[in-house]
């Protein structure tokens, strides 16, 4: 798999932060993180009301549709111009994609029509899709395609909650919350499973990832079974065994990936350990399903932590190597990974053990989420609005 950065391409030095996507999208993501969690707190201590479209269900469906998928916006559109050696878009067609994405946050709270606010949301996705879709299938690497039909069914998700809210289909914020979490968790998971074992092999002289044929091949079919027992019969102990089989194929797999180093680099144990986030998450949901917790702590746990965790620690790794700067993680970026490994146990964790603070491990969790993301802002902003340090395009 071709991971290094091309050297191809003119420089426009003019247009840096627009030169690849990772960079606004990056940013946009981590300036979001903090927003987004930041004004829901508020909205939580009665000091804000949230925008009227989408009323209770805004901060779900930002954290997926707004924060994640400015994530993996960032990194496929990356990504796909090293596996393809075509370029992606760039500079004024960038620009616009993330216009889109900027203009479907802010909409919201102004006084406009649903419709409008559903129409410049729903297209975000899709023209996604068709900016992967043009270098992958011209490319002819079929082994990358599946990414397209993933950020399209993460489209559909975003469709039926928008019909929803039109008033069109009853159900649909349920069925599009699930298949949108479902399809980000599938995306990250199959980005993290060809980008973590890589990384480790190349961070720590002389490790050696162990992997097995079976559960290489059981990993991306078990977590689409996931999210087809989530989308159909949720809370049922179909469902709990369902995922409690994901998780422990999981583990399984991460198990092999583990060398005793990864502690000394954090940009090796924030994506291990993101992804075991992600196998627990799945673990406390199967519970869930079984009945023995309630469904809301389960998923928090599988979103703040496994979504959050890994998602932070890619962005970390990728924006690193693609400004050619040394693999070494800033040391503030050590305290912002585990505090968001904090959060993701304060948030997740806590009240099934301590119900009667809820609010208080809500309140502690959004503000260590905040603190993580507004370090990687401030570290991370300079590199994304300058050139390479290396003088190379991208």
């Amino acid at each position: 798999m071709q991971i290094q950065e091309r050297r191809d391409g003119p420089i426009n030095q003019g247009m840096t932060f627009l030169a690849l996507a990772f960079r606004p999208f990056f940013l946009f993501a981590g300036i979001a993180a903090v927003l987004l969690v930041g004004l829901w707190l508020l909205v939580l201590m009665g000091k804000l009301a949230v925008p009227a479209y989408y009323g209770p269900h805004w901060h779900g469906h930002e954290m997926l549709f707004a924060y994640a998928a400015a994530v993996i916006a960032g990194f496929l559109l990356t990504a796909t111009k090293n596996w393809t050696g075509i370029q992606t878009l760039r500079y004024w067609p960038l620009g616009g994609l993330a216009l889109l994405w900027l203009l479907a946050r802010l909409l919201p709270w102004l006084d406009v029509p649903g419709l409008l606010i559903a129409l410049v949301d729903g297209l975000f996705l899709p023209l996604l899709a068709l900016a992967l879709a043009f270098p992958l299938f011209r490319s002819r690497q079929p082994h990358n395609i599946p990414f397209v039909f993933l950020i399209l069914a993460m489209a559909l998700g975003n469709l039926l909650i928008h019909l929803e809210l039109l008033g069109h289909l009853q159900g649909g914020m349920a069925m599009g919350v699930a298949l949108g979490l479902g399809m980000v968790l599938s995306l990250l998971l199959v980005m993290g499973a060809r980008v973590i074992p890589f990384f480790i092999e190349r961070g720590l002289p002389g490790a050696r990832v162990r992997k097995w044929t079976w559960v290489e091949r059981l990993a991306v079919p078990s977590i689409l079974l996931y999210v087809l027992v989530q989308l159909i019969w949720p809370v049922t102990v179909l469902a709990g065994v369902v995922t409690a089989a994901a998780a422990l194929l999981h583990a399984w797999r991460i198990g092999g990936w583990y060398q005793q180093g990864i502690w000394r680099v954090p940009l090796l144990w924030v994506l291990w350990l993101g992804y075991a986030l992600v196998v627990l998450g799945l673990a406390v949901q199967a519970l869930a399903g079984f009945g023995l917790i309630p469904v809301l702590l389960s998923l928090h746990l599988l979103t703040v932590g496994g979504i959050g965790v890994l998602s932070l620690g890619m962005m970390a790794r990728v924006a690193i190597g693609h400004t050619g700067r040394p693999m070494q993680a800033h040391p503030v970026m050590g305290w912002a990974f585990a505090l968001l490994v904090l959060a993701a146990l304060l948030r997740g964790l806590m009240p099934l053990f301590w119900p009667e603070a809820y609010l208080w491990w809500l309140k502690l969790s959004g503000l260590a989420w905040i603190l993580a993301f507004a370090a990687f802002v401030w570290v991370y902003l300079p590199m994304l609005i300058r050139p390479r340090v290396d003088g190379q395009p991208g």
